[in-house]
């Protein structure tokens, strides 16, 4: 079994990352790109592929993949980053279940609305399968999906209820957002807007700039986020306040 710390530092890096690494294969020959994820609700990885691109080609004719999602070395050696492999099988996400992914996924990348619309584009959910998460040096350990998964009856009551969080909090403590940016993750001042919710965290966006805190323990209801949300907004206010 999956130390809690593990699983914790694992889900933290997919929902963190604005670019992994991505491995497929065509008869028989390995082959790794560079994509930019951005995590569904049930911590799926949602991919905004081309058809011309090779790795597309290579998932309609073989599914299983894999994706690499590391984090920032302690010192020189690389081998310190924290990382995670996680191995899963991509489809393509139906017609019908689009349009409030493809939201997400840009919510993490808003610079694509550039190219988002462009024909040969679609987007891919890689459903997980297992994972081995490396904590550091000579820190390793195997993760398997349902442990890595977050509770599903917590997914579906935070999805139920992001919009109407998202919509409130921009239009009534835009402060709050400003203050947790630049003030506890040291984003810098902006227009900073919440721009979605899940149950490991949050996503705030400023022009293309997107930052992420990461609630203290995973939550459950609406009422758990209302509450880490004004616990952040309080301590970014601190660390903006002058001394004395």
């Amino acid at each position: 079994m999956a130390s809690e710390q593990g699983i914790r530092e694992a889900r933290g890096l997919i929902r963190g990352a604005i670019s992994a690494t991505l491995a497929t294969g065509a008869g028989g020959q390995p082959f790794a790109s560079l994509v930019t994820p951005a995590p569904a609700p049930d911590l799926s990885p949602l991919l905004w592929l081309s058809t011309l691109s090779e790795h597309t080609r290579h998932l309609a004719a073989e599914p299983r993949c894999a994706l690499l999602f590391s984090g920032v070395a302690e010192g020189p050696n690389p081998q310190t980053a924290p990382r995670v492999t996680v191995t899963g099988l991509a489809e393509r996400v139906p017609e019908g279940d689009v349009a409030p992914l493809k939201a997400r996924w840009l919510a993490r990348h808003p610079y694509a609305a550039l190219y988002a619309d462009f024909a040969d584009f679609g987007l891919w959910r890689v459903r997980l399968g297992g994972a081995l998460h490396v904590g550091g040096f000579a820190r390793a350990e195997r993760i398997k999906a349902a442990e890595l998964a977050p509770d599903s009856a917590a997914v579906a009551a935070i999805a139920a209820a992001e919009a109407d969080i998202v919509a409130h909090v921009n239009a009534d403590h835009a402060d709050a957002v400003e203050a947790i940016a630049n003030g506890l993750l040291g984003a810098g001042p902006g227009s900073w807007r919440l721009v979605a919710v899940d149950v490991d965290g949050c996503d705030l966006s400023e022009g293309n700039r997107t930052v992420r805190l990461a609630f203290l323990a995973p939550l459950s209801d609406a009422d758990g986020v209302r509450t880490a949300l004004i616990r952040a907004a309080r301590e970014g206010r601190a660390r903006l306040a002058p001394p004395g």
